[in-house]
């Protein structure tokens, strides 16, 4: 499906970026775009990778004009481009909107017109029951793509989106946190260690987009089944990967977390379609003419009622470390720090 074509990336020098290209770079794929505005990280990705089929364009989602750029002759585009860190969204929850909302609408609206042919969104787990900024902004976000997709001819345009819970070892997440901790020799923070989260990595991030990419339909929103574990567990589980006996130290919950995450709601439930390790969300195809669509009784409803980090697999201490031992990240730390 990538054979000759063109791929664009916003928000590509992140970590998401970065593990799309290690996925594609070796394929036929004719030219991967990284789209962002941050110089100095592309120009560490220009280094790093030193490839011909990676192009590199300063933008910000925010200017509609600034993506547009960027945009004649791409067949397909992975919209990653977000502010994902939940208390400075707290802080700033503008910039939340003017980025994670107005920014999509802006990348959606380029697609459209340059005839891009499939566009994913990527949304997250704090989309679902939004608590904070971060979360309003990405369900907000959901919202604008699922109603876009609604305007447009699939066959020209397909919009869908994808919806996962925390990446291990993604930038600004706990994992290195917890491993610089450790080496300054220094107590692990947890904020509450009953506290759970979904967990996966970053291929397997890619594994759930490019799933979309072949499943989806217009308006969908692509969840992958996924263990979670408590900040706890994860905590002591490094300790053991690392063998250390730092003091795992409680600071309480910050700004705008939730105890647990939730990637499908209640009301997604009832009519979400399980695809094996994948359910699909299909969009809500009805229109504003309401009186078209009475019935009596209602369909019968799936069992799940809601799937959320709580009654999901949670994983013990050793398969927390099994889980984080598929990392290379960890793996190399852990040479490290056993070399030292």
């Amino acid at each position: 499906m990538f054979k000759e074509k063109t791929l664009l990336i916003t928000g590509g020098t992140g970590s998401f970026g970065n593990a799309v290209l290690e996925r594609f770079l070796n394929t036929d794929i004719k030219e991967i775009r990284i789209f962002s505005r941050d110089e100095k990280k592309q120009d560490d990705m220009r280094h790093k990778y030193n490839n011909d089929k990676i192009k590199y364009y300063i933008g910000d989602v925010r200017d509609l004009q600034s993506i547009k750029n960027a945009m004649h002759g791409v067949d397909y585009v992975f919209q990653a481009a977000a502010l994902k860190q939940v208390p400075s969204c707290e802080f700033f929850p503008m910039e939340a909107v003017k980025t994670n909302i107005i920014g999509t609408d802006n990348v959606l609206t380029a697609c459209i017109e340059e005839g891009v042919k499939k566009v994913i969104c990527l949304s997250t787990d704090k989309a679902a029951y939004p608590v904070n900024a971060m979360g309003t902004s990405k369900a907000m976000m959901e919202k604008v793509f699922v109603a876009k997709s609604r305007t447009v001819d699939p066959n020209k345009t397909l919009i869908c989106g994808t919806r996962y819970g925390n990446v291990m070892c993604s930038r600004g997440s706990v994992i290195p946190l917890f491993i610089e901790q450790i080496k300054a020799g220094q107590p692990l923070t947890v904020t509450e260690p009953t506290m759970t989260r979904f967990i996966m990595s970053l291929e397997e991030a890619v594994e759930l987009v490019i799933f979309a990419f072949h499943h989806a339909e217009s308006g969908d929103i692509m969840v992958q089944k996924a263990p979670a574990t408590t900040i706890g567990v994860l905590a002591q589980a490094i300790k053991e990967l690392f063998n250390v006996d730092n003091e795992i130290k409680t600071i309480g919950i910050r700004h705008g977390e939730k105890m647990y995450e939730t990637l499908l709601t209640n009301e997604e439930c009832a009519h979400a379609i399980d695809m094996g390790n994948f359910y699909r969300v299909p969009a809500d195809k009805r229109d504003l003419n309401y009186d078209k669509y009475f019935k009596v009784g209602d369909q019968g409803r799936e069992k799940l009622s809601e799937f959320n980090s709580n009654n999901t697999q949670l994983l013990t201490i050793e398969q927390t470390k099994e889980k984080l031992l598929t990392l290379s990240y960890i793996r190399e730390e852990i040479e490290a720090w056993e070399n030292r």
